[in-house]
């Protein structure tokens, strides 16, 4: 009995906090933004203008507004010369190269996370992402043979294996970047993609 209440309290536990940490940090993100922006925007916005949710709205708005510039090739010249002084700034290097780090592995980009792959270690198979394939962009000693580099991330954490493989002991997946991280990160548990 002890044993069934406790199975059906944790598929309660199991079903409720993936939606509530979600919502908590939709609702997180919305709610920084919105007091962010709107001590701004009263300096600009007469008050009768101004209504709740604008500030977040606002933001929105600047952030594809950004996005939009980044396009034109003057305004990515401007931002990677900032960004190089940023590099040399002490501490602050430190900082922002792991920020910045962190949101290009995240970012849907040509040059992220590959073509999803199974690594043939002595017969055992590991899901990782292809990262390199230009030899001219490996070391030396990797560019004689026909390798390429993988990227192997562990379950339930931020971590993971950069491993420099034989092309023959790589065999592409038929799967979405999303679905094998979301694959590999829960140990399989999740099963098939859920729509």
């Amino acid at each position: 009995m002890l044993k069934a209440f406790s199975r059906i309290l944790l598929t309660g536990f199991i079903t409720v906090v993936p939606v509530v940490l979600t919502v908590s940090l939709m609702y997180w993100l919305a709610t920084s933004s919105e007091q962010f922006m709107s001590d701004m925007l009263h300096w600009v916005v007469p008050e009768s203008l101004y209504f709740p949710g604008l500030g977040m709205i606002v933001g929105l708005l600047i952030m594809f507004i950004i996005g939009l510039l980044m396009k034109a090739y003057l305004i990515r010249r401007v931002f990677i010369f900032g960004e190089t002084l940023l590099y040399r700034l002490p501490l602050i290097k430190s900082v922002y190269r792991a920020f910045r780090d962190l949101f290009d592995f995240m970012s849907p980009k040509d040059n992220g996370l590959g073509q999803v792959v199974a690594v043939n270690f002595n017969g055992v198979q590991a899901i990782g992402f292809i990262t390199q394939e230009d030899k001219n962009r490996l070391p030396e000693a990797f560019r004689e043979i026909d390798s390429v580099l993988v990227y192997l991330p562990m379950s339930y954490m931020m971590g993971g294996h950069t491993v420099f493989v034989p092309r023959e002991n790589v065999q592409e997946l038929d799967m979405s970047m999303d679905e094998a991280l979301r694959f590999v990160l829960t140990a399989g548990i999740t099963g098939k993609s859920k729509h």
